[in-house]
């Protein structure tokens, strides 16, 4: 009988140490690393790479899980599938999330990757002649941020309440009568011989060979709210503290430098306040 009760135990024990060992990725104060698993997409590896260096060392492993297009990284966080991500701009974020019902949430501001006006025949925006074409990317979310920063270069001026969905039928004022020729974005680095002036998404331009703060003939700047990246996490974890120490780390001054080296000055480091993006 003492057998039986023996090797009864044994069982037991054996179970609970399966049980245990299948537990989820997050430590349970044991002293071992918590794992939180950050969605991306290609271009913002080498960001992350950096960081997960400096979240190791605060006990934080960062698993890295690249994503190819811009909608399944936010599905798979609402799923449950990662635990952060970081590809977007709130922006694109708002319009996603509102569009698929999704309880997500900002919790920290990260870049800008600034799109920008190109030329191969003028050296600023004033230069462009009257009567010229202009090319902008065709899709709605480009095109809508290529005519807000014509706008800001003094090109045009849109009708008041500007919505982004609107397209070119929203220009006010064309003071130059330029004709605008809306193309994919991955072409708008090929139309220049064939136009005054593009306007070129950055991780585009950078493809293409272009350094944006230096190529460019007008740019966004760190003002360019709409436009700010962000990390983003489910709603109930918009407190917790390992996420809010991954933004901490992401937001110091050697990861700023860091991305400033790596892109060539190509991504402005833009470290704001949520509440001034909201």
């Amino acid at each position: 009988m003492k057998k039986s009760i023996s090797l009864l135990s044994l069982a037991v024990l054996l179970f609970t140490l399966i049980l245990s060992g299948c537990s989820g990725d997050k430590a349970s104060g044991s002293g071992e690393k918590e794992v939180v698993k950050v969605g991306l997409n290609g271009s913002g590896v080498p960001i992350w790479e950096y960081i997960k260096e400096k979240a190791a060392k605060e006990g934080i492993e960062i698993e890295l899980v690249e994503f190819a297009d811009y909608v399944r990284p936010n599905q798979a966080l609402a799923d449950g599938d990662i635990d952060l991500n970081a590809f977007q701009t709130i922006s694109y974020f708002d319009s996603f999330i509102k569009e698929h019902n999704l309880d997500l949430v900002p919790i920290g501001t990260t870049i800008i990757a600034p799109m920008g006006i190109y030329s191969e025949k003028h050296k600023s925006v004033e230069d462009i002649p009257e009567g010229s074409k202009v090319a902008v990317p065709q899709e709605a979310t480009n095109l809508g941020r290529a005519l807000l920063l014509l706008q800001e270069a003094g090109l045009i001026e849109l009708e008041k309440g500007f919505d982004q969905s609107q397209g070119l039928d929203a220009i006010k004022e064309n003071p130059k009568n330029l004709e605008f020729t809306p193309v994919v974005a991955a072409q708008t680095p090929r139309v220049l011989p064939d136009v005054a002036a593009s306007v070129i998404n950055n991780g585009v331009a950078v493809e293409a060979g272009f350094v944006p703060v230096d190529d460019s003939i007008y740019i966004e700047g760190s003002e360019s709210t709409p436009y700010i990246n962000i990390i983003a996490a489910q709603a109930e974890d918009k407190d917790n503290k390992t996420y809010q120490k991954i933004v901490e780390i992401y937001q110091q001054e050697d990861v700023a430098e860091h991305i400033k080296e790596t892109y060539k000055n190509s991504l402005i480091p833009t470290f704001v306040p949520l509440s001034e993006i909201q």
